[in-house]
């Protein structure tokens, strides 16, 4: 399998000079680790995740660091951390592009674990050339494994078709899930993602039923209950755990 079969392609993203509260929430809301940060040009300029919040002074989590260790790192380094730990936008606390570790949508997904497990990433920006089409995770990783796990034969190039036109059915609709993740093996379809709203899952499965040549599809969609921060199973998935 290859990154594009599985990688999410409705990527949120953040400015540089989005205040750093408001990419917090939106990470909040959308149920995400990490947002690529674009410039004016679309261009990927870096990325912000949950560990650039760690050393915040708002929550007094900044690092302590005795004088003589201080002196020994030098004021530039002093300088740089008190810009990430006291900045208010997105550009003064991210990863810059210039180090961040990026895949192509035609990479195998062996070579991205190894990639991730070398250099201890959880997700990886999909470049095609200057352009950013998507993101890989660990969670797309982990619905691959868990659709080969029902023996489910590899994808064609007609699956990755299928795939594309399901994307477009769900993504052109205010009930779309958010993190929507879709994997098409032989005309089988299982979709994941995050909704709010039950009625919101009957909708989503009936517009990947309707697109040409699915031959079933399988929801692994989690509900997410606002009010108490729990994340429920789909029934489906509910049903497979119990049979399991």
């Amino acid at each position: 399998m290859r990154v594009h079969q599985i990688m999410t392609r409705k990527v949120a993203t953040v400015k540089a000079d989005t205040p750093i509260l408001e990419a917090a929430n939106l990470m909040l809301q959308r149920h995400i680790s990490g947002v690529p940060v674009v410039g004016d040009d679309g261009k990927l300029v870096g990325i912000v995740s949950e560990g650039d919040f760690i050393h915040r002074g708002e929550i007094g989590t900044q690092r302590r660091r005795g004088r003589w260790l201080k002196m020994l790192l030098g004021p530039g380094r002093s300088a740089t951390e008190f810009v990430h730990e006291q900045g208010g936008k997105v550009g003064e606390i991210m990863t810059p592009a210039a180090e961040l570790c990026t895949a192509t949508d035609d990479m195998l997904l062996e070579d991205i674990v190894q990639l991730m497990e070398r250099r201890n990433v959880k997700r990886l920006p999909v470049m095609r050339g200057d352009a950013l089409v998507g993101i890989v995770s660990r969670s797309d990783l982990l619905r691959a494994v868990a659709s080969l796990a029902r023996d489910i034969p590899v994808p064609t190039t007609d699956d990755d078709q299928i795939r594309q036109q399901v994307i477009a059915a769900i993504e052109s609709n205010e009930w779309q899930p958010a993190q929507l993740g879709v994997i098409v093996r032989d005309g089988i379809v299982h979709l994941s993602g995050i909704i709010t709203d039950e009625r919101f899952r009957k909708a989503i499965i009936v517009a990947a039923e309707n697109v040409a040549g699915v031959k079933l599809v399988h929801d692994h969609i989690y509900l997410f209950d606002a009010m108490s921060g729990i994340s429920f199973n789909s029934p489906e998935d509910e049903e497979w755990a119990k049979a399991g």
